[in-house]
């Protein structure tokens, strides 16, 4: 780890190296800035690295040691956490370097509120540490990173009885998402949801359910707040291309994510239209679009939404040629580089429940799932939309590539070129021909489609010496 945060160059606002300087004022207000500004750049933690020297990153040692040092006679830690506000898990580490003694200090990211040290928050901002109130849109984009983690450990109801707990949370299905034999006891099913955070204990022998829990498990949405039961996912198709056509279903899903995300997507998939495979001679009929990537992009839909979005829940809409799935919030990242980039969610508590659960992906490779899905089947590629507040991924249905727009055939190759990099190979105009069930006779107007991806800037030569080299995503 030492070595890739050395690999980057140079200090960054999360990361500052130290050779033996430990004033512990100093280290306070680092720990103070570097917490808060791993919070604003959705991080989990930042480091301190004593035995570094910070102008060209050579590793020269430290005679620093946090576990002996002492300040107005106290040991430092003590002192430290004394003075940082709300406190800070501090575990340094030696780490004994074949160059030489390290000391790495892992600082956690703000949970509750900008940490403090001495009344005062800080920053990071490059290497520099100023106070966080001097910034206010830093300030701002500190909040704005918190609310959602608020969200997630927010009471959905409070002093609950055990069997109120258990009547109103899918308890079985914890169990059986989690691969575990059904509890012993109702103590051993209210200590596994407290491990997970889905319940904690309020006085009494009472217990609170938090958000998480309502929002994962919930038998119904309904019972919680009416801010929780707005969350519910609603599905409607229509008997026609656009939302002008007749509503022919319209249904509310007020299970919990988790719980209910089988018979979200069992439902779903059972209304999609069918359309004729006139090209193989044993399936004869396909769903509109794959199964694969309506699930991974509807879990993607309930795990990245803003959960602070008043009034609005994930939105599943299916019309006679595509699918529709909106959740509330603006993507954290550009579309399209939803294909590439690693996984950031609004909700991590929630997001690593639903991957140890097995209800989406656990590297960020479920959009990359739902394209190559679609490139299987020929498909027109999916798009991805970022609007005021709310992020948009459509599927299409079955068109040929002489009826694809120019703007959907030039999507389709960089995402084809993105998936053909990402598995360690390049694109060229056989793959994309394949790609679009294109006979090699007709292969100019497969070149037309890459010129036109080279033009928009989205692919570029891999070698710009050897033409026949192939083509990598514009970013590569």
């Amino acid at each position: 780890m030492i070595d890739e945060l050395r690999a980057r160059g140079a200090e960054t606002p999360l990361v500052e190296f130290k050779e033996n300087y430990a004033e512990p004022a100093m280290i306070g207000r680092l720990i103070s800035g570097i917490s808060n500004a791993a919070r604003i750049a959705g991080q989990e933690s930042g480091y301190i690295v004593w035995g570094i020297r910070d102008h060209d990153l050579a590793i020269v040692g430290t005679t620093f040691d946090p576990a002996t040092a002492k300040h107005q006679r106290e040991p430092l830690e003590f002192w430290l956490n004394k003075r940082l506000q709300p406190g800070v898990v501090l575990s340094p580490r030696t780490v004994e370097h074949p160059q030489g003694r390290l000391v790495l200090l892992e600082v956690p990211a703000a949970q509750a509120a900008p940490v403090e040290f001495e009344r005062t928050a800080y920053d990071r901002i490059g290497s520099a540490t100023p106070r966080l109130a001097d910034n206010p849109d830093r300030q701002r984009a500190f909040w704005d990173q918190l609310r959602p983690y608020a969200w997630e450990t927010s009471i959905a109801q409070s002093f609950a009885g055990a069997d109120a707990v258990l009547a109103r949370l899918d308890v079985e299905g914890y169990f059986r998402l989690r691969d575990l034999p059904p509890p012993a006891s109702p103590a051993r099913a209210l200590d596994a949801l407290e491990q997970d955070r889905l319940i904690a204990p309020d006085v009494g022998g009472r217990w609170n359910v938090s958000n998480l829990g309502a929002i994962l498990l919930a038998k119904d949405l309904r019972d919680f707040t009416p801010a929780l039961a707005r969350k519910a996912v609603r599905f409607v198709a229509y008997d026609g291309d656009g939302r002008t056509a007749t509503v022919t279903h319209r249904d509310d899903f007020f299970r919990g994510y988790a719980s209910g995300f089988t018979a979200l997507n069992t439902h779903v998939n059972a209304l999609l239209p069918v359309r004729e495979d006139g090209e193989s001679p044993i399936r004869n009929a396909q769903a509109l679009v794959p199964a694969v990537a309506i699930r991974e992009v509807v879990a993607n839909a309930l795990i990245h939404q803003d959960m602070t979005v008043g009034g609005a829940g994930p939105t599943i809409e299916l019309f006679k040629n595509r699918l529709e799935i909106t959740n509330p919030g603006a993507p954290l990242v550009a579309p399209e580089r939803f294909i590439d980039f690693a996984p950031r969610s609004r909700n991590e508590a929630l997001a690593a429940l639903m991957r140890r659960f097995g209800l989406c992906e656990e590297m960020g490779t479920g959009v990359d799932k739902a394209i190559a899905a679609a490139e299987q089947e020929r498909l027109p590629p999916p798009e991805f939309q970022a609007e005021e507040n709310a992020t948009r991924a459509i599927l299409f249905g079955p068109r040929r590539f002489g009826a694809m727009t120019t703007d959907e055939r030039r999507r389709a190759c960089y995402q084809h070129t993105v998936l053909r990099h990402l598995g360690g190979s390049r694109m060229r105009n056989a793959t994309l021909r394949q790609r679009f069930g294109v006979a090699p006779h007709n292969s100019a107007q497969v070149s037309s489609v890459i010129r036109h991806a080279l033009n928009a800037d989205l692919i570029r030569p891999a070698d710009q010496a050897r033409p026949r080299a192939g083509y990598v995503p514009f970013w590569a």
